[in-house]
């Protein structure tokens, strides 16, 4: 029995060795990611944030594998600073999980965009997210290191949406930024993929009015083909785990769907973003 056991510890460990960097770290997604690459055998994983006090609090509770750094992705010169710290710090990067997203305020349908807050959705959203593909992918062509990247997207980044206009065109232009990535630096060994999950129970959500499994069920449980499941911030990380290991190591330019089987219908979320 002990042996079965180490035998299935030793298989876990997918990302034995790598440097990491996980953007949006200090909560939801990035937060459990950080968690479970370090379960997974990762030598040091960085979490990057603005909110100092969740990302230093996070780091310490998993421990010295794990640092926080404050960066606003939205700012280049702060990412391209914050990825030279991290590649002396360690001595390389090998994983970059550039998953950091947020929401606007009000529902910005087409009519009633408020370009104020599109301004600052796309400078998160998208602006942040091909800053930190940016400069990963300098620094592991630099390094001569076949690495990976793996950027956040949404169901929405293939469908239209009844509101959140800015976001579901933010989540457009990540998709498009992993797919011309992956055939650009492929030549350099280093691969670009995304997952897109559908509702999972994070902060973000929570701003939605999605709380609780049961408010996912009476959302979006019509409108999936696998019933009486929903999706975990686990299923998440773990999926985004596998992209980054050797397992996965002839896939490039993949939208990975962790949707549940969502039926081709327009992107839809509650109209409270309050």
């Amino acid at each position: 029995m002990a042996n079965i056991r180490n035998s299935e510890q030793v298989m876990k460990k997918k990302l034995e060795g790598k440097v990491a960097i996980i953007t949006g770290g200090a909560s939801g997604i990035g937060k459990t990611a950080a968690r479970v690459f370090a379960e997974h055998g990762a030598r040091a994983v960085v979490i990057v944030d603005i909110q100092s006090g969740n990302g230093q609090s996070v780091a310490k509770s998993i421990g010295e594998v794990c640092s926080y750094v404050q960066c606003d992705v939205s700012d280049e010169e702060q990412v391209k600073s914050m990825i030279e710290w991290t590649a002396r710090t360690y001595g390389g990067l090998d994983v970059m999980f550039c998953n950091v997203g947020i929401l606007s305020h009000t529902p910005q349908t087409v009519m009633d965009l408020d370009f104020s807050q599109y301004d600052k959705l796309m400078r998160v959203n998208a602006r942040g997210t091909a800053a930190s593909v940016k400069h990963a992918a300098r620094k592991m062509v630099e390094l001569g290191t076949r690495g990976t990247i793996i950027c956040t997207t949404s169901p929405a980044s293939t469908m239209g949406g009844h509101n959140l206009t800015d976001y579901v065109m933010s989540k457009h232009a990540v998709l498009g930024l992993v797919r011309s990535a992956s055939m650009q630096l492929g030549g350099h060994g280093i691969r670009v993929n995304c997952v897109s999950p559908s509702v999972v129970i994070t902060p973000l959500a929570q701003r939605m009015g999605l709380a609780t499994p049961d408010d996912f069920y009476t959302q979006f449980g019509n409108f999936t083909s696998i019933k009486g499941v929903h999706l975990t911030l686990e299923n998440v990380a773990e999926a985004v785990v596998y992209l980054a290991s050797d397992d996965a190591a002839f896939i490039s330019g993949h939208d990975l769907k962790l949707d549940g089987g969502l039926l081709c219908l327009p992107f839809v979320m509650p109209a409270s973003t309050s």
